[in-house]
């Protein structure tokens, strides 16, 4: 994290060197980058294997990093997933906290009074618009 906090949004190591960081053998190197620098946490990774070997992790920000929280989602998510997720995005630096707390009091189970099995695809529905207009507003602040 501090190395990505130092450089352009992008590292990349030796995968003998992040072994010796996380205190690991470098084949368990995969393993830490899944549950440490995944995209729901919003990172983006590369890895090759052998002599040259190498890793990349790069932080998503602005609108693609958006887009790929809207991938997440999928046709339905239940209250728990969409907080989750909006959290993971604060955490990123992806959307503000303002943002998520009123994302998720629209896609909360108060605000969509319907039963299963349609509440959680209305709730990624509204989930996915919600974030594309969010990613729209990024796009148009950058030109």
């Amino acid at each position: 994290m501090q190395l990505l906090n130092d450089e352009d949004g992008w590292i990349e190591l030796k995968r003998n060197e992040l072994a010796s960081v996380f205190n690991c053998v470098p084949s368990q190197i995969n393993y830490v980058l899944s549950t440490r620098f995944s995209e729901e946490n919003g990172y983006v990774t590369e890895s090759k294997r052998g002599g040259g070997g190498y890793l990349r992790i790069r932080r998503m920000t602005g609108a693609g990093a958006l887009a790929s929280y809207i991938g997440l989602i999928g046709a339905e998510i239940d209250a728990g997933g969409a907080v989750s997720l909006l959290g993971s995005a604060v955490s990123a630096g992806i959307i503000s906290q303002h943002d998520a707390l009123l994302i998720g009091s629209a896609v909360s189970d108060r605000s969509i009074p319907i039963n299963q099995p349609y509440k959680n695809k209305v709730r990624a529905s509204i989930l996915k618009n919600t974030l594309s207009k969010l990613t729209e507003g990024t796009e148009n602040k950058n030109v």
